[in-house]
């Protein structure tokens, strides 16, 4: 199954009629993780005026998300919403508002809210989580160039190269594919290569693009 998650915690923060917003977002995987996220950010910021939050998680299809105190349905609903839309789970967002003293209405809080959770969104980096192979390939000098292409049409990931007296590549590709990527890699080279799928793991696709 493959997820969408980012790689480690950021932040980003605006000011909207002189309230401050600070968007966060962090990587999490349980909902202990969420809870302890969302009390650190409460504590970073205890004179704030609202911490309001959102998490969705893979672990039992989990979603959560708080107004803390805002008018309903204007700043936790919209956070998840937003977490929802680009299709991320494994992942919690609290947005902090520092009151400025001009009220923003119900449409002005559902937007800064909204942005908050986009801008900190948009500071992550993404992963594309899918259960990968990891592919050992050994073939001689002489065969190598004719490799790049199959794996670009494989969507394969060079992870490694290593030229010594042949060349040894590691590579990961969705596991539904490793074997496609295994005959595909024999016939292209008459059978003078070596293709071992080593391992199954997580892997992150966004990477090495």
């Amino acid at each position: 199954m493959e997820y969408k998650t980012i790689a480690r915690a950021c932040e980003a923060r605006f000011v909207e009629k002189k309230s401050e917003f600070i968007g966060y977002l962090c990587p999490v995987q349980t909902e202990e993780q969420a809870v302890a996220f969302v009390e650190h950010i409460r504590a970073m910021h205890r004179k704030a005026t609202h911490n309001c939050y959102a998490y969705i998680l893979r672990e039992n299809n989990t979603v959560r998300h708080s107004d803390d105190g805002e008018p309903g349905g204007t700043a936790g609903v919209p956070i998840y919403e937003v977490l929802r839309k680009e299709g991320l789970t494994d992942v919690c967002c609290v947005v902090t508002r520092y009151f400025g003293g001009i009220l923003l209405g119900a449409g002005g809080l559902v937007r800064a809210y909204t942005k908050g959770a986009k801008d900190a969104v948009d500071a992550a980096e993404i992963k594309q989580m899918a259960m990968a192979a990891q592919v050992d390939i050994t073939v001689d000098y002489g065969l190598y160039g004719r490799l790049a292409q199959i794996f670009a049409d494989f969507d394969a990931r060079v992870g490694q190269e290593d030229f010594a007296d042949n060349v040894r590549i590691t590579v990961f590709i969705r596991e539904e594919n490793a074997e496609k990527l295994r005959d595909k890699l024999v016939d292209s080279c008459n059978g003078n290569i070596d293709v071992k799928i080593a391992q199954k793991l997580n892997y992150d696709f966004a990477q090495n693009k």
